[in-house]
């Protein structure tokens, strides 16, 4: 933690530190993000706990936050069919997040915010707000479909659709670790996607896309990305 950090990660300090920071008013900070969801072939894994990762460290420089670690497995059922990809069911997601918040809840934050990353975690994660009642503020901020974020997407984006693994989101990944991503095998998929898994094998099936892409990624650049971050992180500091 450096000196002009205003915030901190739990992970980081013993429980006195956190106890200090939460009674002096500091806002609990939960960050939700797959590390193991795919995202393409020029992608890796865990990208959306890499975003989830790194927003929370640009808010802890930025904010009086306590930061709980990124909460890695989630409900994701949309990708099963490509090798790695895990997911939890609705139900226990949405009971194992509940248990979190009760233990911020105990550690004595008043305010949380929930950072998420996800698209398919937004309803579980709402529940889960609803089973936790004692806070004086909770808010769930989905960072894909903040107000700064969206007009900053509006701004940047070529592609004609997209939501996964795609222009927007490859753009944020160059931004954030360009030598984690391999554009050599960054692809175009306009499948037009209906409720329902992703499929990678069959021509016929809705969802069809054998990359577990949405989008176009070959548009994505790190100019593109860091406007992106930039009005995320816009969103969240602007919820607290």
């Amino acid at each position: 933690m450096s000196i002009q950090t205003r915030g901190v990660f739990v992970a980081d300090v013993a429980w006195p530190e956190v106890m200090k920071r939460l009674r002096s008013g500091a806002t609990a900070l939960l960050p939700v993000g797959a590390a193991c969801k795919e995202h393409g072939p020029h992608l890796p894994m865990n990208s959306d706990y890499l975003q989830a990762s790194w927003l929370a460290a640009s808010v802890v420089e930025r904010a009086e936050v306590v930061v709980w670690p990124v909460i890695s497995y989630g409900h994701y059922p949309a990708f099963v069919d490509y090798p790695g990809s895990c997911t939890l069911s609705r139900e226990t997601f949405t009971a194992a997040v509940a248990e979190i918040l009760q233990g911020i809840r105990r550690a004595g934050a008043r305010r949380v915010r929930i950072l998420n990353t996800g698209v398919s975690t937004i309803e579980p994660l709402q529940q889960a707000i609803t089973r936790v009642t004692d806070f004086e503020s909770i808010l769930l901020l989905d960072v894909y479909h903040g107000r700064h974020y969206r007009a900053a997407a509006l701004e940047v984006q070529q592609q004609v659709r997209g939501g996964h693994a795609d222009e927007l989101e490859t753009s944020i990944m160059l931004a954030i670790d360009p030598q984690r991503v391999d554009m050599d095998k960054a692809v175009c998929c306009d499948v037009r996607p209906i409720e329902g898994p992703f499929n990678r094998s069959d021509p016929n099936a809705p969802n069809y896309s054998p990359s577990g892409v949405y989008g176009d990624a070959t548009l994505a650049s790190a100019s593109k990305g860091r406007r992106l971050l930039q009005a995320m992180v816009a969103d969240i500091i602007a919820s607290l």
